[in-house]
């Protein structure tokens, strides 16, 4: 009998994963020999009912107040949102590695060699000015940062083109969470862990350092007393994506991974193109921003009611979060205006089985990876 991943990701009966895309469903006869199959190509029917539910459902829209309400109370749902289910909830993403090899503890280490040329670190007498970056240093950060680091420059080789020269890349490693890292992961909206712990436990070179941050305080003191938290290899910290007047607690050009997990859908459509230009600037040269979210029409978006409807595929829940569901093109825009390269964008369109009750479920997700150019012109 076939294990089952936590999101629909299947597993083989030795507990690996299929790649992201390769179990197709090739005899309808055979649906309910597994718990998930991947790409699933719909009928022309099934696409228009889809269609026709969405138009349904987005006939009456939340009134202007309400939705005022559930913009500037955003923190005190989520919180509310982790305070109701804390750890309960928590699934071990097996499938993180198989799709995203990049978080994997092999490719930590040399991520950007087939990218830069060979590199060498020159001390520079200063750092960049205060107006390149965020003001980094504050009382609550220190407790995270290792002790004794002093004040020194990097340089980085990049390599621009066949054609160009190569130029450098300053990063200062002024004293910061996770200054002396040579690898820097951060993950936006990281909930409880799901995603940052199986890293931590997974790799355990001590040149990684993984940030994460979420809107809800009550999700970064669950992480912060976890047992597997550990400060001397993660920082975990309290922020708005979409609040640009608050910087985050790391310069620019300084991290290697950003990671976006059915995150990006909970925030206002309006702010999602400025939420991802503050996140570019954060990236290496070849650094890369990996995404998995909603796709338009899956099945969370059908299942919505008359009156849940914020904005074209924008939705309330029942207790007060929020989600958009996307297409490919939307993401695409949104990380090529950041000024970032597509290397993957991918739309699943997964059967979801209950082979117990014999009930089929059709999600759509997307996955995405964007990488930052060599030659970066994003940090205007």
């Amino acid at each position: 009998m076939a294990g089952f991943c936590p999101e629909g990701a299947p597993a083989e009966a030795g507990g690996k994963r299929q790649q992201f895309g390769s179990r197709l469903l090739s005899d309808p006869m055979r649906v309910f020999h597994h718990n998930a199959w991947d790409n699933v190509e719909w009928s022309e029917e099934q696409a228009a009912a889809a269609e026709r539910k969405v138009r349904e459902n987005s006939t009456q829209r939340v009134y202007p107040e309400k939705q005022v309400d559930y913009e500037i109370n955003a923190h005190k749902y989520w919180n509310d949102f982790y305070q109701i289910h804390e750890n309960r909830f928590f699934k071990d993403r097996h499938w993180l590695f198989t799709e995203f090899p990049e978080l994997a503890p092999s490719q930590n280490q040399n991520h950007l060699m087939d990218l830069l040329s060979e590199s060498k670190q020159n001390e520079l007498p200063e750092c960049r000015n205060k107006e390149d970056g965020p003001d980094l240093i504050t009382e609550e950060q220190h407790k995270y940062s290792s002790d004794g680091l002093e004040h020194k420059t990097q340089t980085l080789p990049v390599e621009e083109n066949v054609t160009q020269k190569l130029s450098h890349l300053e990063i200062c490693t002024d004293e910061f969470p996770g200054s002396l890292a040579t690898y820097r992961i951060l993950e936006v909206g990281c909930g409880v862990g799901n995603t940052v712990f199986p890293i931590l436990q997974t790799n355990n070179d001590p040149r990684l350092f993984v940030y994460c941050c979420d809107f809800s305080s009550t999700a970064i003191q669950l992480v912060q007393t976890n047992s597997a938290y550990d400060s001397s290899r993660c920082f975990a910290f309290v922020h708005d994506l979409c609040d640009e007047d608050k910087p985050y607690p790391i310069p620019r050009d300084s991290l290697d991974i950003i990671i976006l997990i059915f995150v990006l859908s909970a925030i206002v459509p309006d702010k999602m193109q400025k939420a991802i230009n503050r996140l570019s600037r954060l990236l290496k040269p070849g650094g890369m921003m990996l995404l998995r979210d909603y796709g338009r029409h899956d099945m969370a978006q059908l299942r919505f009611k008359k009156g849940q409807c914020l904005s074209e595929n924008f939705y309330v829940r029942g207790d007060g979060t929020r989600v958009y569901f996307f297409t490919q093109d939307e993401l695409d825009t949104l990380f090529t205006t950041a000024g970032l390269e597509k290397v993957q964008n991918l739309v699943d369109r997964r059967l979801q089985v209950n082979r117990g009750k014999q009930l089929t479920m059709y999600r759509v997700w997307i996955q995405c990876k964007y990488r930052k150019p060599l030659l970066s012109n994003t940090g205007s």
